[in-house]
């Protein structure tokens, strides 16, 4: 096994094992670890040899994402461009990622997905069913395995007890068809059921609430329907929505909005431009990552304090070009709108659920 900090990389036959290991930070992406993969994925998609490409993390996560607390410090004191080019350089390797010329396993034992759409999630969240999604991205909902294998997040169930045997398997895999793959992951899979109090067992009422025009009307409709149905998890959606920022809220309704009529390289260049915009000026985004992940006091002040406050002009500033007219006021010619290159081949990916 090649180690090289903290991602290792396990070659077995015509199998490549990338292992993100920096359990300590739930495998938060340094820019070290984003190049590392940058470098191997480039590598695989040259061997001929590599029929298979297999994702996990050490420990109880697979990855949390980049590393928000360490790019929020790499802003401060007007060092913007190492947060630019660490954005720049993460988006791109979901793109890679995702249009990979091999298939993929990604063995995720834990989801936390939070309000701020990024890598991706204006896309993947925007065409759950119904506007699930929306329900997600809102509430910052924990999805567990059989919830992410119900709404298509991940494609098979695998318990841990199994985990070995799946993985001696996937190493003998002498083969680059999905189908193949999917039916070795099958042999080892199982189809648990829906806890009673899953909220995707209540799709009826999601859909009903979360499609409202408003986070506004989100919230009233969802409280409405708790005086109802007295059900716990609407009471959970509300207060959760009530403790994020009202400013991230709207800018992820729009962004998931426009999610479903873009592709996944217009997602990514938008959640590029609204998290751009989020360190340059967007105070929450200061804000929730040291109530939440650096003094951990959990008593953030949110600015505005009120989703009423939010007006629109401030929302659309999320969305306008990263090199406009704006930014060109910091004097900062590396802050530029992210572009991606042209890639035909469309990556296969398997989530399993472990």
């Amino acid at each position: 096994m090649a180690n090289h900090g903290a991602v290792q990389v396990e070659k077995n036959l015509n199998t490549r094992t990338l292992i993100l290991n920096r359990a300590h930070k739930l495998n938060a992406l340094s820019s070290q670890m984003v190049s590392r993969l940058h470098e191997v994925l480039i590598a695989c998609e040259k061997d001929p040899e590599v029929k298979l490409v297999i994702l996990r993390g050490k420990g109880k996560a697979f990855c949390v994402g980049g590393d928000a607390a360490q790019t929020i410090l790499d802003s401060t004191g007007g060092r913007w461009r190492l947060s630019a080019r660490f954005l720049w350089n993460l988006y791109s390797l979901v793109y890679r990622i995702s249009t990979l010329n091999k298939p993929q396993v990604f063995a995720m034992p834990e989801t936390l997905i939070g309000v701020v759409p990024d890598v991706g999630a204006s896309f993947f969240l925007s065409r759950l069913p119904g506007f699930f999604g929306e329900y997600v991205g809102l509430t910052g909902a924990k999805l567990d395995g059989v919830e992410m294998l119900a709404c298509g997040l991940a494609t098979h169930f695998v318990p841990s007890i199994k985990l070995s045997l799946l993985n001696e398997a996937l190493n003998k895999v002498n083969t680059s068809d999905p189908v193949i793959i999917s039916a070795v992951i099958d042999e080892f899979s199982e189809q648990p059921p829906l806890k009673e109090r899953s909220a995707y067992r209540r799709l009826d009422i999601i859909d009903r609430c979360f499609s409202q025009r408003t986070v506004e009307y989100v919230i009233s409709a969802l409280e409405i329907d708790s005086v109802k149905a007295e059900d716990a998890w609407i009471s959970e959606a509300v207060h959760w929505m009530k403790k994020a920022s009202p400013l991230t809220l709207k800018v992820f309704l729009k962004s998931i909005r426009r999610g479903r009529l873009q592709g996944l390289n217009q997602c990514l260049a938008q959640e590029y431009r609204t998290s751009s915009h989020g360190l340059q000026d967007g105070q929450d985004t200061f804000e929730g990552i040291r109530a939440n992940l650096v003094r951990k006091d959990h008593n953030p002040k949110w600015v505005p304090s009120r989703l009423e406050l939010v007006t629109d002009e401030m929302v659309d500033r999320y969305f306008s070009k990263v090199d406009d007219e704006y930014f060109s006021k910091v004097d900062d010619d590396e802050w530029k709108d992210l572009v991606l290159p042209v890639r035909s081949n469309s990556s296969t990916s398997i989530m399993a659920k472990l």
